[in-house]
């Protein structure tokens, strides 16, 4: 599972860091300490040469792998020529959005300058990535995977599989991220991507070796930019373990629906006559289907590849929706704590305010934009968490964006759009889509059960529907096509939290906002203090963060 290390000249640096900056994080709890360093570098992932981003020489960077409450201490040194950010997709930073690694959260880690990352794994379990979080560098690569594993004594619910294998699957452009940028700049929505990868190579790029007989698991995570994904093995059946963190109803499938943002955990057997067999992903809701593939390769096998790749689903929604609707909690299997995950009885539970939020295309000084209840997130010039903490005015105001869409109108315009809420709200959040591609919506530093799906537009009596005993607890949700979905989150981590589409054109172009989680206690138990080492811009230049 990967072991603790330092580089020896950065040791001691680090170190003091780990111990300045955690503040009240449980010294007894290991350390895992990591040096990156970001450059450019020419990668190949369609057959055509492209200046990528690489963590330590590698596209897809290191495996990150740790075990629940393990504290990560992870200094990267940016050598590239432009700012760079890395964020983590489905860790929580409980209590500390000050390591979110978002532009609304943190400062650029400038060219030729360092950051480290202090991040405790506070009670997560499963499977995640990381991704460049500013502009569009998540299409130059840089992104990796991320596995936390229980820790020893809580049960797990499957026998250990023979290996554990990563899957970072989604599409890709051979125009450079610059080029994607600029032309999202210019008013253009991004182009149909040219092709799908699976780590970083195309068709038949990778092989995973497994021995007959043998059971492995797959974590497959959903790392493109614009579409979702459907993933399929050949002859072989899927069983659903887990998901973004939560252990699983463990249904067996043909194919998965991945969609953008997301990760699954499933498991294969080896029980097939041995040759080679292909691992196809497909795009899902195109009109134009991209197609790669890998190779699951029998160890005892001669054969090689002798048929054509299984076709999958494509713009069917209802197959889709199905899916999503069998996809449940084990209530009765252990999570991160040895207690079950069905003791925590959110249907019980009453929400103590509904949210509406609803996406939206819009021209905007004849420039394409996206929308969130009419307004358009614009970045400030200072992150939001450090503009909140040096009380600097004019950054922002909370409650610039309604918590209803309004009816009638398609007028939108530009904000930085921030949303207040209260330290341990339970609240329910509607996500209304009325236009006709698929959305996915992720929330940082939360989980949040996904209790219904609806088609048309929510109403109240769309509750009669929900799911209160066994809804997946996750981070990342899907919205069909002229549907909603409904999830209910308890703000339990202080802090300012991106709530994104995982649309990566549609984010970068205002389809975003900010969940500020307040609560007016300066006690360490409900937010850590600011990090010595935070990087200070815009107009928090020249201020402090704190002695010690």
């Amino acid at each position: 599972m990967g072991a603790c290390y330092a580089h020896s000249s950065s040791f001691i640096l680090v170190a003091a860091i780990a111990f300045f900056c955690v503040g009240s994080v449980n010294s007894e709890n290991p350390y895992r300490f990591f040096t990156w360093k970001v450059t450019y570098g020419d990668i190949y992932p369609l057959g055509v040469k492209q200046q990528g981003i690489l963590i330590n020489g590698q596209f897809p960077g290191p495996t990150i792998d740790a075990v629940t409450n393990d504290n990560l201490i992870i200094s990267v040194y940016n050598d590239l020529r432009e700012p760079f950010l890395i964020s983590w997709n489905g860790l929580q930073n409980r209590r500390n959005s000050w390591q979110d690694g978002v532009e609304g959260t943190n400062c650029p880690i400038p060219p030729g300058k360092n950051f480290t990352y202090v991040i405790q794994l506070k009670d997560q379990i499963g499977s995640f990535f990381y991704f460049p979080s500013l502009k569009m560098q998540k299409a130059a690569g840089g992104y990796g995977a991320i596995r936390i594993w229980s820790r020893p004594g809580i049960p797990v619910p499957f026998p250990p599989p023979a290996q554990d294998f990563i899957i970072l699957a989604g599409d890709w452009y051979k125009r450079g991220h610059h080029k994607l940028m600029h032309s999202l700049w210019r008013g253009h929505n991004l182009p149909f991507p040219d092709g799908l990868v699976i780590n970083g190579r195309g068709w038949n790029g990778i092989t995973f070796t497994v021995d007959q007989g043998n059971t492995y698991r797959l974590r497959i995570s959903n790392v493109g930019l614009t579409t979702s994904i459907n993933m399929r093995i050949q002859g072989h059946k899927m069983k659903l373990v887990e998901v973004e963190g939560s252990h699983t109803i463990q249904n067996t499938y043909s194919s998965l629906d991945i969609h953008l943002g997301q990760t699954y955990s499933v498991l294969v057997t080896a029980d097939q006559p041995p040759k080679d067999y292909y691992i196809v992903v497909s795009t899902r809701f195109t009109r134009r289907v991209l197609t790669t593939t890998a190779i699951l390769h029998y160890s005892n096998s001669n054969r090689h590849l002798s048929t054509t790749p299984p076709r999958g689903p494509t713009q069917d929604i209802a197959s889709s929706l199905y899916q999503a609707k069998t996809i449940r909690w084990n209530l009765t299997a252990s999570g991160p704590r040895p207690n079950p995950q069905g003791s925590y009885p959110y249907g019980l539970i009453k929400p103590t305010r509904t949210i509406i939020l609803a996406n939206s295309a819009h021209f905007i000084n004849g420039k394409q934009r996206y929308a969130v209840n009419g307004v358009s997130y614009v970045a400030p010039d200072t992150p939001l968490k450090l503009a909140d903490y040096f009380n600097i005015p004019g950054v922002f105001s909370v409650g610039t964006i309604p918590t209803t869409p309004s009816r009638g109108t398609n007028n939108a315009y530009l904000q930085t759009s921030v949303l207040g809420a209260s330290f341990h709200d339970f609240v329910e959040i509607v996500f209304q889509n009325g236009e006709k591609s698929v959305q996915s919506w992720h929330l940082d530093g939360h989980s949040f059960f996904v209790v219904g799906f609806g088609s048309g537009r929510w109403t109240p009596q769309s509750r009669a529907h929900y799911n209160l005993r066994d809804a997946v607890y996750r981070c990342t949700t899907q919205v069909y096509p002229k549907s909603w979905t409904a999830i209910y989150v308890a703000l339990d981590n202080v802090g300012m939290w991106n709530l994104r589409s995982e649309n990566w054109g549609r984010q970068y172009l205002g389809q975003q906002l900010y969940v500020r989680v307040y609560t007016p206690s300066k006690s360490f138990r409900d937010e850590l203090p600011i990090p010595k080492n935070a990087l200070l811009c815009g107009r928090a230049r020249g201020r402090y963060t704190r002695p010690f």
